[in-house]
Formats: C-alpha cells, sequence, structure tokens
C-alpha cells in the first residue's frame, strides 16, 4: 500500500523515479523496489523521499492508513 501512495505522489509532482532518487539520495532502482512494494524505507528515507515530493511523511502515511481501513 505506501507504495501504490509513493507512486500516486511521485506522478502527482510530475517526478520520474530518476529524479525522485536523485533528490532523496536513493538510487531509481531503490524507488522502483519501494513503489512495487519489494522493500520497506526506514524512517530517515522515508522523510528524505516525502520531502523531495514536497509532502510530509505524516499526510502520506494518512493515506494509506485511509486505504487500509477501506479494505479491512
Amino acid at each position: 500500500m505506501l507504495g501504490e501512495a509513493l507512486r500516486k505522489q511521485r506522478l502527482k509532482v510530475n517526478m520520474t523515479q530518476e529524479e525522485l532518487g536523485f533528490a532523496a539520495r536513493i538510487s531509481r532502482n531503490y524507488v522502483s523496489e519501494l513503489e512495487n512494494n519489494l522493500k520497506s524505507p526506514t524512517l530517515e528515507t522515508l522523510f528524505r523521499i516525502c520531502e523531495a515530493m514536497g509532502i510530509s511523511a505524516s499526510r502520506l502515511i494518512a493515506r494509506v492508513e485511509r486505504k487500509r481501513s477501506k479494505e479491512s
């Protein structure tokens, strides 16, 4: 679920995986793994990713929580 939220936000701000990776100081491959829910970011990495996309981590997590509660 986090991966989907990350991808949606990245596309919303019109960034490529490579641009996000550069801005957040992570590899493009790692961005892909996060978006495909193959990896989970540390809090520090999540903060950097969210900062690069112009959204607070709490707002992004709230989106995931809402989606999760709808699916329960």
